[in-house]
């Protein structure tokens, strides 16, 4: 429909009356099953071909990238991200496209918002506030893959017996490995291989994904600079 309703001369970026929407906008938001949010994904990718606004704002300053994100759809945040989405911009809640995710996570962890989390980070999304993250770990600890992402982002982190006692015992059984490794950064560093990784995140940041292209690098250590998941922290 949407197809042909473009064929037909329809505005790419017309905006509803009361919330300033585009069909980008209502399309990012939506899907619920995989086999949902892969259609809508494909009519995303027919609008922004078609010209649609990706950093277009509506009346509440929400971006596709915002809704895409609160809707835990990785291929639409990718799809939005390759084409320029602002990966920090805030709406008028001073939620950026990383803070949406993060809320919803432990509501859409089949839609694995874990992809979404790192996609955000390495385009430069900027890092959650040291001091929030044992408030990330009490929300989002059903997904400790997203987690891991955030964690491996920091050269270090101040974890405490408070962040033993924010994650459920049933879910510490569920994933021992994890857990029992981050419950470990108490008492000791980062390996130094993380910390290289780290430097060079640090250094890079902003143009990350620019660069590592030119740097010609093993396919193993492309994953792991772009915080491939290996559920256990080092």
């Amino acid at each position: 429909c949407v197809q042909q309703l473009l064929q037909c001369g329809a505005s790419v970026n017309s905006r509803t009356e009361e919330e300033g929407d585009t069909a980008l906008h209502i399309a990012a938001r939506h899907g619920l099953t995989d086999h949902d949010m892969d259609r809508y994904y494909q009519v995303c990718q027919l609008l922004v071909e078609r010209g649609a606004s990706i950093n277009a704002a509506d009346r509440d300053r929400q971006h596709p990238l915002h809704l895409a994100c609160k809707n835990a759809n990785a291929q639409v945040v990718e799809l939005l991200l390759a084409r320029g989405a602002n990966v920090n911009v805030m709406n008028y809640s001073g939620n950026t496209a990383l803070h949406n995710v993060l809320q919803a996570t432990a509501y859409k962890l089949e839609h694995h918002p874990e992809l979404v989390v790192r996609a955000l980070l390495n385009y430069g999304a900027i890092r959650i506030w040291p001091g929030s993250l044992l408030k990330v770990l009490r929300y989002c600890h059903t997904c400790p893959r997203a987690i891991e992402a955030l964690i491996n982002c920091y050269d270090r982190v101040r974890v405490s017996e408070d962040w033993v006692e924010a994650v459920p015992e049933e879910v510490v059984q569920k994933y021992p490995r994890f857990y029992q490794s981050l419950f470990a950064l108490e008492q000791r560093p980062r390996s130094l291989q993380h910390l290289a990784r780290y430097t060079l995140r640090t250094f890079l940041e902003g143009r990350l994904l620019l660069v590592l292209p030119q740097l010609h690098l093993p396919s193993a250590l492309h994953s792991f600079l772009l915080l491939g998941f290996e559920d256990v922290l080092y």
